[in-house]
């Protein structure tokens, strides 16, 4: 039946369309509520769909407030609800959906690791740790946010990390040759900045960027790296969502999984190996999603998505996708 989307703005297209694929091949019909800033996106997406030769109806994109959400869930033809966005935007639809009996799939925000063993490929490591934090400007749930390397080879990681992030061109996101744009917003901005603040605020030292930039029109913080945290700073349990890496030195893999864990989200990870029984023991250890070895985090349609803990719960993508809002009939016939 009809499926209510509660969609962000960071990825307006990608994310709909994640959802979309999946649920439409079930056999269930959209209603999209997206993002208030992102509203041309929500119009476009609707319009793609009715092009592709979709029936009348079968997507439709609704322009409501978030105030309109409770009452769209409540209606009797909407059979179930999916968000992907904050934590609290996903509580307040679990609530309000569990009032109701209908069912939700949540993907909500992650402070993913980055695990760099002493036997990774340590060039193909910091490479990827660039792209993977900086992805959409630093703000995407599944970018590498906590970066916990091996004391052996964490001095030589650091330095390279901090030439790359040095080098970044900070500028317009039009220009092709920008690799690092501003924050959607403001708050945005002030949000994370208050997290970095306090961070340095108790101890924690600052390897490079650290303060947002005055000297450019818009909502930019530099790419900046955050080492030596004291006990209690925000990098224990909260979410930089912006162009801020929080590197993390372990004396072994057993350190490096302990770390990784402790934190309320479980979203995806990241680990750098090329010992076979520490890739087994990443894999099986580590509380996420997804694990990806020696690569980025990436969704991909043809594999499930979606995390566990604080994270979220359900999957969208591959054929798990598909089965999240189809009903299960059992059927005996003598």
């Amino acid at each position: 039946g009809p499926i209510l989307a509660v969609m962000p703005w960071n990825f307006p297209f990608w994310q709909v369309f994640r959802f979309a694929a999946p649920a439409l091949m079930a056999g269930n019909v959209g209603l999209l509520k997206h993002a208030s800033n992102v509203p041309q996106c929500a119009v476009k997406i609707e319009e793609i769909f009715r092009q592709a030769g979709f029936p009348e109806g079968a997507f439709q994109t609704l322009l409501v407030g978030a105030d309109k959400v409770a009452a769209i869930v409540a209606d009797d033809r909407v059979m179930a609800a999916t968000l992907t966005g904050s934590e609290g935007a996903g509580i307040s639809l679990a609530s309000i959906a569990g009032k109701h009996l209908k069912k939700t799939v949540l993907e909500l925000g992650g402070s993913d690791p980055f695990i760099v063993l002493e036997s990774a490929d340590l060039d193909a490591a910091v490479s990827t740790a660039v792209a993977a934090r900086m992805l959409n400007n630093g703000q995407s749930c599944i970018a590498a946010k906590r970066f916990i390397v091996a004391d052996a080879i964490a001095d030589t990681f650091a330095q390279r990390l901090v030439e790359k992030f040095q080098a970044l061109k900070i500028g317009d996101p039009m220009h092709p040759d920008t690799d690092l744009g501003p924050l959607a917003t403001p708050g945005m901005l002030k949000d994370l900045d208050d997290l970095v603040q306090e961070c340095i605020t108790r101890g924690s030292k600052v390897l490079t960027g650290g303060k947002p930039l005055t000297d450019l029109p818009g909502n930019y913080y530099p790419p900046t790296i955050l080492t030596d945290f004291p006990p209690g700073t925000p990098a224990e349990s909260e979410e930089f969502f912006g162009p801020v890496a929080l590197l993390f030195r372990v004396a072994n893999i057993d350190e490096a999984i302990a770390l990784a864990n402790n934190i309320p989200y479980g979203l995806g990870a990241s680990a750098w190996t090329n010992v076979e029984e520490e890739r087994d023991r990443l894999i099986n250890e580590l509380e996420a999603g997804a694990v990806f070895i020696n690569g980025m985090v990436k969704s991909d349609p043809r594999l499930p998505f979606g995390g566990i803990k604080r994270s979220g719960y359900g999957r969208e993508l591959g054929i798990q996708g598909i089965h999240e809002f189809v009903n299960i009939k059992t059927v005996w016939v003598k």
